[in-house]
């Protein structure tokens, strides 16, 4: 590797693990609140909430890594730019052309390493995750807590004043606002308890009453004692092979679609670095802070097109979706670097 092309990966390795850092931290915690509606009904300790965090780290690392690489590249060449440093190299005679090629070699290490751990890491951690959860769900408790607003039991939202010792819920509230043909119900008890019953959760109310809201008037029952159950549904199998889990895409629209969607997602950076360098690279008096609306319209568009085309097409829309990013991005390139250098 060159001096040159040292001090352009030096430089964009700065800027991308800063960054990385950030995205991966805001990306991590909408993937906790995902666990933590997941294992709403069962309980898990800490270590196993961080099993079920390493499991969809496959899943966090596609969504993450494309976007910063773009974005990376894009301040990298831009602040090159203002520095007049690209213009100095140019003049020295390291062209566009070399500049070009070496981010097109590390954007297809990127998209390279990135299908890999769609085909490979992705089919594992899913299954090992979905039956981390099955089998949870057999061990199942009633995990509400006592004095906090939000708990969910099934479709109900669950409010209880407190929780005795002998885990008796004393003046539980529960609420279903409702679905097509059926009416918001609120259901008032005194106490309840619950019990697992070879894997069905029974949810014990005593001394209650049900107001069931209709258009035209409140209906109530009173109750002495009401059985709520949930049954749970294992299906824990053995694992698939690779090469089974991704065969389910010529069957099984949603796994197409997520096959699809997945591998366009990882070339991105491979078929968007003509488009971040054509829209990075800058004359220093002409320097505008469009590039940032231009990167955020960019990424736009691209993952727009792929879930369209995933959903109306999903194997055909990887060559579709391709063959448009690679096009308009060596036309942006030639317009802005190739004709201007």
């Amino acid at each position: 590797m060159s001096k040159v092309n040292d001090y352009l990966l030096k430089s964009f390795l700065g800027v991308f693990s800063s960054l990385f850092i950030i995205l991966f931290s805001i990306a991590s915690i909408i993937f906790f609140i995902n666990i933590a509606n997941a294992t709403s009904m069962i309980q898990i300790n800490i270590i196993e909430f961080l099993m079920l965090y390493v499991y969809l780290l496959p899943k966090l690392l596609i969504y993450t890594i494309p976007i910063t690489f773009f974005i990376s590249l894009c301040l990298t060449l831009f602040n090159l730019s203002k520095e007049n440093e690209l213009i100095v190299l140019f003049g020295l005679g390291f062209s566009p052309g070399k500049l070009s090629r070496f981010f097109i070699v590390l954007a297809s290490l990127f998209s390279t390493l990135l299908i890999v751990n769609i085909i490979i890491l992705v089919p594992l951690s899913n299954q090992l995750n979905n039956n981390f959860l099955d089998y949870k769900k057999t061990k199942a408790k009633f995990n509400i807590q006592g004095s906090k607003f939000g708990q969910k039991f099934l479709n109900w939202t669950v409010y209880i004043d407190k929780v005795e010792k002998s885990k008796i819920y004393k003046n539980i509230t529960l609420y279903n606002r409702g679905s097509a043909g059926v009416s918001p119900r609120l259901i008032l008890a005194e106490k309840a308890l619950t019990q697992n019953i070879q894997g069905t959760i029974r949810l014990v109310l005593k001394n209650g009453k049900i107001f069931e809201f209709q258009k035209k008037n409140i209906k109530q029952v009173d109750f002495k004692k009401m059985y709520i159950n949930y049954k749970s549904t294992p299906n824990i199998r053995y694992m698939q092979t690779i090469y089974a889990f991704w065969s389910l895409a010529f069957t099984d629209k949603n796994r197409a679609y997520e096959f699809a969607f997945f591998i366009l997602i990882a070339l991105f950076p491979l078929t968007m670095v003509l488009t971040a360098i054509g829209i990075s690279v800058t004359i220093s008096r002409y320097v505008s802070s469009k590039i940032y609306f231009y990167q955020f319209l960019s990424i736009l568009i691209y993952f727009s097109l792929s879930v369209i085309f995933a959903k109306i097409n999903a194997i055909g829309a990887i060559s579709i979706v391709s063959i448009i990013a690679l096009l308009s991005s060596y036309a942006i390139y030639k317009r802005n670097i190739a004709l201007r250098f």
